[in-house]
């Protein structure tokens, strides 16, 4: 047993942190299924969708406020301060992108659904559902190449995102002739693609975390 794992033997097991890390991550799914549903569903009842997905993202933002108060009263925490810090902030930071790009088509009034963005809220709610899977792996903290595993498929997707969003730029510019048109997709896109790009930031938080245990 090395010293990081016998200083974890002797903490006391985390009652605070994990918890709410845990209804993040759960939550965090459930906001990108909702914006998924939202797309594949009809023009007409997005907005319930929408409505959702605020509800969703204001319940991450406090859970995010809780966990720096747990931070302010605990000085015992099952990893560093920062790393804590990092994690809920990195979590919160993929909610208010994927809540952006909903605001931005109910905003905008986006009627046609392209492709692309079908396939980047798909991708993005592969990444929250391995960062959920990610979070119970940081509480075991049994299998580290597990942990690596899970954060090389969020990578992955999140170079899957570059590449469609890039794809999917090039086509409006070429084919949209709608000024207006171009602007909102291309709103609606780079906020989708800023969303994995965050989702790769609470890869690497994880995989900070879990080097640092190992």
């Amino acid at each position: 047993m090395n010293l990081n794992s016998f200083f974890q033997f002797l903490v006391p097991k985390d009652k605070k942190f994990f918890p709410l890390f845990e209804q993040a991550s759960a939550n965090l799914v459930l906001l990108a299924e909702t914006l998924h549903e939202a797309v594949n569903a009809p023009k007409a009842q997005r907005e319930e969708y929408f409505k959702k997905i605020e509800e969703l993202e204001a319940t991450i933002e406090e859970l995010n406020h809780k966990t720096h108060l747990e931070l302010s009263k605990n000085f015992i925490t099952p990893f560093d301060r920062e790393d804590i810090h990092s994690l809920i902030k990195a979590i919160d930071n993929v909610a208010d992108n994927m809540q952006g790009a909903a605001s931005r088509m109910r905003l905008y009034q986006v009627e046609k659904i392209t492709k692309s963005i079908r396939k980047l809220t798909e991708i993005n709610l592969e990444a929250c559902q391995l960062i959920a899977a990610g979070i119970k792996q940081l509480k075991d903290m049994n299998n580290i190449k597990m942990i690596k595993e899970t954060c090389k498929k969020i990578n992955k997707l999140e170079s899957k995102a570059d590449v469609v969003f890039d794809k999917a730029v090039a086509d409006i510019f070429e084919n949209e002739t709608d000024a207006k048109n171009i602007i909102k997709y291309k709103e609606v896109l780079s906020a989708l693609e800023m969303a994995s790009d965050k989702c790769k930031s609470v890869s690497n938080v994880m995989e900070q975390i879990s080097v640092k245990h190992s």
